[in-house]
C-alpha cells in the first residue's frame, strides 16, 4: 500500500522539478580554429619514412616555430638534420591535410578540440596501396602562450 503512495509523489516531483529554472542549451563544438598570436604543443609524429619523426615540444609565435626541442632520440636525431621548417606549425599540418585532401589523398583525417577545435590527431595517406607514405600526427599538451617563457627578474 505505501508503495502505492510513494511512487505517484515521486512521480509529481520528478516531473514538477523539471519545469523549475532556466532551460538548459548545449553549446555547439566550434568547427574552425583561431590561431592565437603565441602557442605551444607537443608533436608526436610516427608514422611514414621521412625526417619529421620522434617527439618534439613546440613553441609558435606569430604563426612561425620560434622553439622546436627534441624530446626522444628519433627528435633529437631530426632536429640535428637542420632542415629548414622541418617542425611545422599547427596551421601548416592543417593546410597540409587540406592540400593533401584536395589532390586526392586515400585518407585525410582531422580530429579536433571540442573546447576550441584546435587540430588533436592528423592522418594523411596518400595512397592505401603505397608503403609509407602515410603520414600522422598527434598534438598534446596545446597551451596558449609560449611555453618555457623566461619570467623577468623582480625588481629588489
Amino acid at each position: 500500500m505505501r508503495i502505492k503512495k510513494v511512487l505517484p509523489a515521486m512521480l509529481l516531483l520528478t516531473l514538477t522539478g523539471a519545469c523549475g529554472g532556466e532551460p538548459s542549451v548545449m553549446e555547439e563544438s566550434p568547427t574552425t580554429w583561431t590561431v592565437p598570436a603565441k602557442y605551444g604543443f607537443t608533436l608526436d609524429s610516427q608514422c611514414g619514412e621521412r625526417a619529421l619523426i620522434g617527439r618534439f615540444q613546440v613553441t609558435v609565435q606569430d604563426d612561425k616555430v620560434v622553439r622546436a626541442e627534441g624530446l626522444d632520440d628519433a627528435a633529437r636525431r631530426a632536429l640535428m638534420l637542420r632542415v629548414a621548417d622541418l617542425v611545422p606549425t599547427l596551421r601548416q599540418l592543417e593546410a597540409q591535410a587540406e592540400k593533401a585532401r584536395s589532390e586526392g589523398a586515400d585518407a585525410v583525417e582531422i580530429e579536433r578540440d571540442p573546447f576550441d577545435a584546435h587540430p588533436t590527431k592528423i592522418s594523411i595517406d596518400e595512397s592505401r596501396n603505397a608503403v609509407d607514405d602515410e603520414e600522422c600526427y598527434t598534438i598534446e599538451d596545446y597551451t596558449i602562450g609560449l611555453a618555457g617563457e623566461v619570467s623577468p627578474s623582480p625588481s629588489r
